[in-house]
């Protein structure tokens, strides 16, 4: 995954492979995009993780999660299917 920031730190992801990881097509994913059914979240590391942050992508019940280190390098990630809360 490439992982890029703006001048703001503002963290950026390529949608093709946003999509990829997904198993989508970039249409599929625009279309979610659009329907507001991507949700993601940054959480940063904080005492021995300082510097690392984990990004989550939500796209319905499937979650995309990474773990990136200091350098932008994604040094562990998963792809899981989560459940809807009752």
């Amino acid at each position: 995954m490439n992982i890029e920031r703006d001048q703001n730190g503002d963290i950026f992801l390529e949608s093709a492979e946003i999509a990829e990881k997904f198993n989508l097509s970039l249409e599929s994913l625009r279309d979610f995009q659009q329907r507001k059914l991507v949700a993601s979240t940054i959480e940063r590391g904080e005492g021995e993780d300082a510097g690392s942050y984990r990004i989550s992508l939500r796209i319905g019940n499937r979650l995309w999660r990474a773990v990136v280190d200091a350098e932008d390098v994604v040094r562990r990630e998963t792809v899981s299917t989560v459940r809807h809360k009752i």
